[in-house]
């Protein structure tokens, strides 16, 4: 097996592409499973590898035949199953990085950045070496901000077995800066429940809101109760205001009223309205913040307002124009101006000129169906909300009708496996882990 004898650093090997036999792409190695053994060094004893629909599974290191710079060779036989971490098993990037540890010799506290695995001549493959930074003391040179490092022997160290409070999040950040919110959040679910607290709390605000969106309720509820009350108020503010309605539903009364009294006032009155509809209405699935604009904007300022970052592709497809005032509740609701519409027309025209007054809005008590029904006639992504006095009130878009139609479940449901072509390796359940 290539690689065999030379030492092959876990961090460096996460993102790496794993392949079949014959050359195709089966996924990407998100990991490495180790035993720990008393006395004896980490056995690894199979990849994590992510595999297309976002779904990680177990390959068994006797199955990888070569493990070389930029790629992994497999036998091509995937258990399909999605992986489950057992208790004795360890995560090298999710549990072992960042964790502090001890030098045996001198009773110095490090902090390991990076774990190599080497096959040994029975065939194993062992943690044979560590990669570990000296933390900074107050008496050493300031010029040596991050400490020093070294590469260790893993029997030089002692602490890097069992469950540890100490542990650090920089590396695992670090592995995971590239991610979009949705994958970090699967990433973070597959976590266990101390570790996942811990690296969500190291998020700044504005990521650890994206994340939050994304988490099946359980978790969202789980690491919100372990923030300090300000840090939590500050982090619902940076939510949508129908998601983080949404998460103070699933809090007790007591907590989300003591919440939203922490809130700015204007970001906890949008959460209040929403929190007065029922669920699977117009008002409950609704966002208070589209773009909305008054019928004289210029085509142009319109164009530049649908750029903002925050906005998904859904509320980004449309202009809602209303007469003042531009906060909802607005004035009078005239009518939305599509994107294509937009980029059709001269940009110094104003929006009012270019007005659909036919799509029809629907009411905040409208039922989930009814706006479903509407969405699919009209070929929306976004519908207008309005109340009695055809105020615009918000909007609905198509991904939170599709949160509320799918199963409460369906963030932890895997997805189907991808069909591959006739005469591949590759196959459903193929190996069994053990």
């Amino acid at each position: 097996m290539s690689g065999a004898g030379n030492p092959v650093f876990v961090a460096r090997l996460a993102g790496t592409a794993v392949f079949d036999p014959i050359g195709d792409q089966v996924g990407r190695v998100r990991d490495v499973v180790v035993l720990q053994r008393e006395k004896r060094a980490p056995r690894a004893v199979g990849l994590v590898v992510e595999v297309p629909g976002r779904r990680r599974v177990f390959l068994p290191v006797t199955r990888v035949t070569s493990i070389d710079p930029g790629r992994v060779i497999s036998t091509g036989l995937l258990n399909m199953r999605r992986f489950e971490q057992r208790a004795v098993e360890t995560l090298v990037v999710g549990e072992l990085l960042d964790r502090a540890v001890r030098l045996v010799e001198s009773g110095d506290e490090v902090v390991v950045e990076d774990a190599a695995i080497e096959r040994q001549r029975n065939r194993d493959w062992e943690v044979t070496r560590l990669f570990v930074r000296r933390p900074v003391g107050k008496a050493q040179n300031l010029l040596r901000r991050r400490g020093e490092t070294m590469v260790v022997d893993v029997r030089a160290v002692e602490g890097l077995g069992g469950r540890t409070t100490r542990q650090g999040t920089q590396s695992l950040l670090a592995q995971y800066s590239e991610l979009k919110p949705a994958d970090l959040a699967d990433r973070l679910h597959d976590l266990a429940s101390t570790r996942r607290l811990e690296v969500a709390a190291a998020l700044d605000n504005e990521r650890l809101a994206d994340v939050l969106e994304e988490l099946p309720e359980d978790d969202q509820v789980e690491i919100l109760r372990v923030l300090d009350l300000d840090r939590a108020a500050d982090v619902l503010e940076a939510m949508q205001p129908d998601d983080a309605a949404d998460l103070l539903g699933g809090l007790p009364d007591e907590q989300a009223a003591e919440l939203l009294e922490l809130m700015e006032p204007e970001e906890a009155r949008d959460v209040r309205r929403l929190l007065a509809y029922e669920d699977n209405t117009a008002g409950g699935l609704m966002t208070t913040d589209p773009v909305i604009l008054g019928p004289e904007t210029p085509i142009a300022a319109a164009l530049a307002h649908v750029r903002r970052q925050d906005l998904t592709p859904a509320l980004a497809s449309m202009v809602f124009v209303a007469r003042p005032p531009l906060e909802t509740p607005t004035g009078r609701f005239i009518g939305v101006v599509h994107l294509q519409r937009m980029l059709r027309e001269p940009p110094h025209e104003p929006i009012g000129s270019i007005v659909d007054t036919d799509i029809e809005a629907v009411h905040a008590d409208a039922h989930l169906q009814a706006v479903t029904r509407h969405l699919a006639t009209y070929n929306l992504l976004a519908l207008p909300v309005v109340d009695d006095a055809r105020r615009l009130l918000g909007a609905v878009s198509v991904d939170d009708v599709l949160d509320h139609l799918l199963p409460e479940d369906w963030r932890e449901t895997d997805a189907p496996a991808p069909v591959r072509p006739t005469g591949t390796t590759t196959g459903p359940a193929a190996v069994r882990r053990g």
